[in-house]
């Protein structure tokens, strides 16, 4: 038990550091010689960086912070997840040799535990950074890449899908981050049916994310939130 629960520990910590690395002010700082944390509208992710830092300030951003949740998911997949459930399974013993396989054949959840947990640990580490008093950004980079690993291809491709769509009929990024957030428990309802606690760590991140976008909620209502392509 002791071993399943240091892999699960380690899949939330790992990423969670890894989540909370603050690209954008390191980007802006260094390269820009700027606190992106004062410009715009002061958050520390794509969006504001594209519009203060211009494009290629903001592209450098959105990869490093693609970049940190893809390597989590990764971590989770190739290496906690496994191990975690190799572990449990030890314990079971030879009674369920199935329980040796990976990945897992049947509704044993240590697995997906370890994947919603680094799902959970880069998404928050990246909204409540520690390097910046426990502030960062709104989540929607990171934790998009991060479920490329934990829904699969077709899970993130239908969040990305759903993200476009937001924003082309709309015109407003929040909008289409609002909407991914909120179609991600959905999704895993699908992708994790059986493993309530694992279903349970990402809807309550994915809620995490949209309580994230509360100042962006407050401009749609009050009709002062930019749209892409509108006049500053």
């Amino acid at each position: 038990m002791d071993t399943v629960i240091t892999y699960l520990t380690l899949s939330f910590v790992v990423s969670f550091l890894l989540g909370s690395i603050p690209w954008g002010v390191i980007i802006s700082k260094l390269a820009f010689h700027k606190d992106l944390r004062d410009e715009g509208s002061g958050n520390i992710g794509t969006t504001n960086a594209m519009r203060t830092l211009g494009k290629a300030g903001g592209a450098a951003v959105f990869v490093l912070d693609f970049g940190k949740g893809l390597l989590s998911g990764w971590l989770a997949a190739a290496v906690f997840a496994p191990a975690a459930f190799q572990g449990a399974a030890a314990m079971i013993g030879t009674e369920h040799p199935e329980l040796s396989m990976w990945p897992p054949a049947g509704a044993f959840d240590v697995a997906a535990l370890a994947m919603a947990l680094a799902f959970a640990g880069c998404t928050l580490g990246h909204i409540f950074s520690p390097w910046l008093k426990f502030h960062g950004g709104k989540g929607i980079a990171v934790a998009a890449a991060c479920l490329f690993f934990v829904y699969g291809p077709v899970g993130f491709i239908i969040e990305i899908a759903v993200f476009a769509l937001c924003v082309l009929v709309t015109r407003y990024v929040s909008v289409g981050s609002i909407a991914a957030a909120a179609v991600c428990p959905l999704l895993g309802l699908y992708f994790y049916w059986g493993s309530w606690v694992a279903w349970l760590i990402i809807t309550a991140t994915a809620l995490v994310v949209i309580w994230a976008h509360r100042a962006n909620i407050a401009r749609l209502r009050a009709g002062t939130e930019n749209r892409i392509g509108a006049k500053k």
